[in-house]
């Protein structure tokens, strides 16, 4: 259903993995989707493709630029996640904001991340609050020193997604940014996931994957865009 494109990138170029929806990109809201520290892998595509069956555009930027591994190597993925340089990783992203914005002719658009990319995704939705008006982090971590976000900027509406039983993104971290990001009068709800452990969407883990609380993470989160978005 999609394709891998280059975009513009601050001077250099990105690419990425673009799906469609039945009627064109012109026709629908453009979500950014951000991968986990596996890189662009097919689960990361196969979500494109099922936004795009939503009726959403969407877009996942290859962070890693062409490096993707084995969902048997963790150790090597926390490496490639701790390797990633923020100002490339920042251009990349802003490229795919402006790509999007470009191909659906509209003004906005969502994000939406899982694990470290939940991180990016409030890290993108602060440095580009002019375009950014949603944002969903899935159990998402901000392990990078230079990558914390200023919260202060972000103008999104934050629909956040926690496992009660994920020892990364604990269910105590994800009330404490819920409550900081609540004191700052930001537009933000946290759904927690009794049962479910960290990466609880991927379905190419099994031993992570648990299937009711990943639907129903899909259905707040097309819920939430289309509100978002419309």
């Amino acid at each position: 259903m999609g394709e891998i494109i280059e975009f513009p990138s601050n001077g250099s170029s990105g690419q990425g993995y673009i799906a469609f929806p039945a009627d064109g990109a012109g026709s629908a809201p453009g979500i950014i989707v951000l991968q986990e520290w596996w890189g662009l892998v097919d689960q990361i595509k196969r979500t494109c493709d099922r936004f795009a069956l939503a009726g959403f555009t969407a877009l996942a930027p290859d962070l890693y630029h062409g490096t993707t591994v084995p969902l048997t190597e963790p150790d090597e993925a926390g490496k490639q996640m701790m390797a990633l340089k923020m100002e490339s990783a920042a251009k990349d992203l802003s490229g795919a904001v402006d790509e999007l914005i470009r191909r659906t002719g509209r003004t906005h658009v969502g994000v939406i991340g899982f694990c470290m990319g939940g991180g990016l995704a409030l890290v993108l939705g602060t440095q580009r609050p002019d375009a950014v008006a949603a944002v969903v982090p899935a159990y998402g971590l901000i392990p990078w020193p230079d990558a914390q976000p200023d919260f202060s900027k972000l103008g999104a509406a934050v629909l956040g997604h926690a496992a009660e039983e994920d020892d990364f993104f604990t269910p105590d971290a994800a009330r404490a940014l819920e409550a900081e990001l609540q004191g700052m009068g930001k537009n933000v709800q946290f759904h927690h996931y009794p049962g479910a452990g960290h990466a609880f969407f991927n379905e190419d883990r099994p031993e992570a994957y648990d299937h009711d609380s990943a639907e129903l993470l899909w259905d707040r989160t097309i819920a939430f865009f289309r509100e978002q978005l419309s």
